[in-house]
């Protein structure tokens, strides 16, 4: 199974992530995280599509987006997820991230990025402050069976 979890910097996507692999076992890959396959940015990217399609009846692949366009290397037939966040608990876990200090123009970009997922198509919607994270893992779980 290929599960992508997608949303913004600090919405929950790795805590959801992190559960998620806890329960079924799976692997996870963030972002970029899979130009380390090849040399050649358009080698990796050859490599991880054929990686995410091959993991549709095989191993469970989580993979973490925070960027629009890597939704785009998703495969058909992938779990989508999408972890949603308010704004305030966003800058709030940012600064944590950063140690107690979130400049302004890092506080604008995240700002400026505040729901460029909103209208995206997943299957699953997430609250990334209040979300039951047991009972997502449970319906994952169950979509395996």
């Amino acid at each position: 199974m290929v599960i992508g979890i997608i949303g913004e910097n600090c919405s929950g996507k790795s805590t959801l992530a992190e559960q998620i692999k806890n329960t079924i076992g799976a692997e996870i890959i963030t972002g970029k995280d899979y130009l380390r396959m090849a040399k050649a940015e358009s080698d990796a990217v050859l490599l991880f599509k054929a990686k995410l399609k091959d993991a549709l009846s095989g191993e469970n692949i989580i993979y973490v987006i925070s960027q629009k366009e890597h939704i785009n290397l998703l495969p058909d037939g992938a779990v989508k997820i999408l972890v949603k966040t308010d704004i305030d608990t966003i800058k709030e876990r940012f600064k944590n991230r950063m140690r107690g200090n979130l400049p302004a123009p890092v506080e604008q970009m995240l700002v400026r990025n505040h729901g460029i997922f909103d209208n995206e198509i997943c299957d699953y919607r997430f609250d990334g402050v209040s979300g039951d994270i047991a009972a997502m893992c449970e319906t994952i779980k169950n979509r395996i069976k």
